[in-house]
């Protein structure tokens, strides 16, 4: 697909770092599922090269089909579905069905970038959301790249009633994902940042960052889902990598490395959570908090970028950072009392729907 000349805005994510996950049996938690999306397909070639002999279905199949292997051989407990798996037209609402319908754990959707010029390379993730840059609202940033991504809708006879009067050329119609709150962000961008980790390693020369889009396949899973971007099917160098059976396997060998390291992360879920818990009860946790700089906040953002004070991100809040490798964790109300904390919470859920009680000990930060 096509993107404006302003493409991918730079990393602005929401709070992540630990699962919110509701309390279930340990065997509930574990990543049983994973879907995954092959862009366009069929009729919808999707980007074409300059060339007009590489289709981006084409690719995207490919690299579909191999991460799915990678992940059958290692995995043989987790069940990979493809939403297709030969040269077939499937609509955005087949797609996020065919996810819902298998109970899916996790979504990955593979599409690869085009552009008008030559130039512009690399990879990005896309999670669901509006524009996060302060500057750009929704309409003015990403929107020929989510309106091209959107498109397909319009392929489909009585596209109008099927997606409720919803129309990618229509920026009015953006609005309504302004009024949906994605119940899995933290573990959407947990996952597109093991992604954008393992990509930084190559074969791409550029990383074009994580962004939040309101792309419409990823707006009606109802399950952790990342958009992937795969090189520029417009770029010579990126071309050539995508052309190559090298190339691609390089490239599923490092979606299946953030796979398994989300997984890691997800199945361990419960387990750390209880173990947090305990550990904050216990005689001798509360003793060492006696002597050691113990406080407790909520977490309302995880950003790649300081804030300045007053930022409208923050929403009105004052909130203290804390380092997180490249990132800055934003907390708010930050005392020695926990049941203040846990007070703060929820009056802060009404504006950050993912935000959760931390214990800060000496500068570390651990979810509650």
């Amino acid at each position: 697909m096509h993107v404006s000349p302003k493409y991918i805005m730079p990393v602005l994510l929401l709070s992540c770092l630990a699962f919110a996950c509701p309390m279930q049996a340990a065997a509930d938690l574990k990543l049983k599922t994973v879907v995954i999306d092959a862009g366009h397909g069929g009729k919808d070639a999707g980007a074409v090269s300059p060339d007009r002999k590489t289709y981006e279905k084409n690719i995207t199949l490919a690299i579909a089909k191999l991460l799915g292997q990678k992940i059958q051989a290692a995995y043989p407990d987790v069940r990979v579905v493809y939403t297709r798996t030969t040269d077939r037209y499937v609509t955005l609402n087949d797609r996020a069905e065919i996810a819902n319908g298998c109970n899916a754990d996790l979504f990955i959707s593979i599409h690869i970038n085009s552009f008008s010029k030559s130039s512009p390379n690399g990879f990005s993730s896309h999670i669901l959301g509006q524009s996060g840059n302060k500057d750009r609202d929704l309409f003015s940033f990403n929107q020929e790249l989510c309106r091209r991504e959107n498109s397909v809708i319009l392929l489909e006879d009585d596209y109008a009633t099927k997606y409720q009067g919803f129309n990618p050329n229509d920026p009015e119609s953006f609005i309504m994902f302004n009024l949906m709150q994605n119940a899995f962000y933290e573990q959407s961008i947990l996952f597109a940042a093991d992604v954008d980790s393992e990509l930084s390693k190559g074969p791409f020369r550029t990383n074009r960052g994580i962004s939040q889009n309101p792309f419409y396949v990823l707006w009606k899973t109802a399950m952790p889902a990342v958009l992937l971007e795969l090189g520029f099917i417009s770029n010579p160098s990126d071309l050539k990598i995508l052309n190559s059976s090298s190339g691609r396997e390089q490239i599923a060998t490092r979606l299946f490395n953030a796979f398994a390291k989300f997984k890691r992360k997800y199945d361990g879920s419960l387990d750390y959570a209880v173990e947090v818990r305990k550990d904050a009860q216990s005689p001798a946790v509360a003793e060492k908090a006696a002597v050691r700089n113990v406080s407790y906040g909520v977490q309302i953002l995880l950003l790649s970028r300081k804030l300045k004070d007053g930022d409208r991100a923050l929403k009105g809040y004052s909130a203290e950072t804390y380092p997180a490798g490249k990132m800055y964790r934003y907390i708010i109300g930050v005392s020695d009392d926990e049941a203040g904390a846990r007070k703060t919470l929820q009056s802060a859920k009404k504006k950050f729907p993912d935000a959760f009680v931390v214990r800060i000990e000496d500068g570390a930060v651990t979810r509650l």
